[in-house]
């Protein structure tokens, strides 16, 4: 399925949220995630369905300052 995530065009066979995180190797409670603009908590993550051309955002925290 075609996907933009973080800005970049992607093909990714994920049916769900939580599916794109594993296929792309992204782990932990600390990501905050939105589809399409809309925030997806992470408990919603597994029933959250993907769609083509969805626009997801995955942020994780910086260190440094």
């Amino acid at each position: 399925m075609k996907l933009i995530v973080n800005g970049e065009p992607k093909e990714i066979a994920a049916a769900t949220l939580e599916e794109l995180l594993a296929l792309m190797d992204y782990e932990g409670d600390w990501l905050a995630t939105a589809v399409n603009g809309e925030l997806v908590h992470r408990e919603d993550r597994p029933a959250h369905s993907l769609n083509t051309d969805d626009r997801i955002e995955i942020l994780s925290p910086m260190q440094g300052g």
